[in-house]
């Protein structure tokens, strides 16, 4: 057997019902519209969640919740992910290089989350208090631009 001769078993598959092909089909005339009213015209019908002219499902529920539009994406950074990245001076060009980020418009925050051994100089938009410390404390510097 090949693809070209595949065809349906009989009993699994059931023409379309072919209406306006005359009296005879059964099917003539009005094509199985009824008689008048908007759905039996051409481009007749309500659109979709019309509810026959009650207020609609989506005009009945709450609108909750909000977004503001000068929302400010931060990409987060923790000391442990500092300590596995292995430069000394950490800011965008080099996070850029390492392709932790993508471009310099992107903004970087860096948590307390992890441990850090060693000496970095961070130069970010963003630091929390504790990683601050926790940087000082190893001898490096934290500047927030």
């Amino acid at each position: 057997m090949k693809l070209h001769e595949l065809k349906y078993t009989e009993g699994s598959h059931k023409d379309a019902t072919r209406v306006g092909r005359g009296m005879a089909s059964g099917k003539g005339k009005t094509s199985t519209r009824g008689h008048k009213g908007q759905n039996s015209r051409s481009g007749g019908g309500v659109r979709p969640g019309f509810e026959g002219g009650q207020t609609p499902l989506y005009r009945r529920l709450p609108k909750i919740g909000f977004t503001s539009i000068n929302q400010k994406q931060y990409i987060i950074l923790t000391l442990s992910d500092l300590e596995n990245l292995n430069l000394s001076n950490i800011d965008h060009k080099t996070l850029i290089e390492a392709k932790v980020i993508k471009n310099e418009k992107q903004l970087v925050k860096v948590l307390n989350n992890g441990t850090l051994t060693k000496k970095v100089n961070v130069k970010l938009n963003k630091i929390s208090k504790q990683a601050q410390v926790i940087i000082e404390q190893l001898g490096g510097k934290v500047e927030v631009i």
